[in-house]
């Protein structure tokens, strides 16, 4: 639906072609410019409900015969889409940020870890801009560290700091992300005066980071989206 209430194009574009939400055409904008899922592809889907990237991730696998896999993880219980989808689909119930990263690492073939990881996460609005803006930006970081790992965080030109975990425990086989090297990755925030300096931390991280707001966008919304291509080898997993 738009801001104004009233169906869209691209709300409409959804129901007539499968898709459970119009947030599917942000993804084939992405998919279609920067070409990150190919053919084999293994991919996390962070905050997968209501299951549109999940559909999008799966068709750009390409036949089931070229392999691949994407998984969503959500704090909803979702359901693997009928349209689009097939075996290579799958979804976890569970609040990702307090997974350990070797137990997400786990649910990738032979446990190698993810080539891309796509982060739709965003925090419940209050209204408030500097609230939401902070909110979704330590989603984004926390996604990142799931990513790339908190060593590869620890630079101390970075600015912007990840919390302490509530018991401060960190585990050896906790330090490493679950991106594999060469992979690519998207994370969406809400736009703020932080968002460059996100980008900046990200930049040496791969071999390319840029931002993009994708045409199916809500006017109304401040959506935007780091996308990070190229996983370098200093941020090895």
């Amino acid at each position: 639906m738009s801001g104004a209430g009233k169906p869209d194009f691209f709300y409409r574009e959804a129901q007539r072609l499968g898709y459970v939400a119009r947030s599917a055409f942000k993804l084939l904008q992405i998919q279609k410019q920067y070409k990150l899922i190919t053919p084999g592809s293994t991919v996390l889907d962070l905050g997968c409900a209501p299951g549109a990237w999940l559909q999008v991730a799966c068709q750009s696998l390409g036949p089931v015969k070229s392999g691949g896999l994407v998984v969503g993880i959500d704090l909803k219980k979702v359901k693997v889409p009928a349209a689009h989808c097939d075996s290579r689909v799958q979804t976890v119930c569970a609040d990702v940020m307090k997974l350990p990263k070797a137990q997400v690492r786990e649910l990738s073939p032979q446990q190698k870890g993810f080539s891309v990881i796509l982060s739709d996460m965003c925090p419940l609005v209050s209204g408030i801009t500097s609230k939401d803006a902070a909110l979704s930006l330590e989603l984004g970081m926390q996604a990142l560290d799931l990513a790339v790992g908190g060593a590869a965080l620890a630079h101390p030109k970075n600015e912007i700091q990840m919390e302490e975990s509530n018991d401060g425990a960190i585990t050896s086989s906790d330090v490493n992300g679950v991106l594999r090297r060469g992979g690519h990755l998207v994370i969406k925030l809400l736009e703020s005066e932080d968002v460059q300096e996100f980008s900046r931390i990200c930049k040496p991280l791969f071999r390319k980071a840029s931002l993009l707001r994708p045409k199916a966008t809500r006017p109304s919304s401040r959506e935007i989206y780091v996308i990070c291509q190229g996983l370098q080898s200093q941020a090895k997993i």
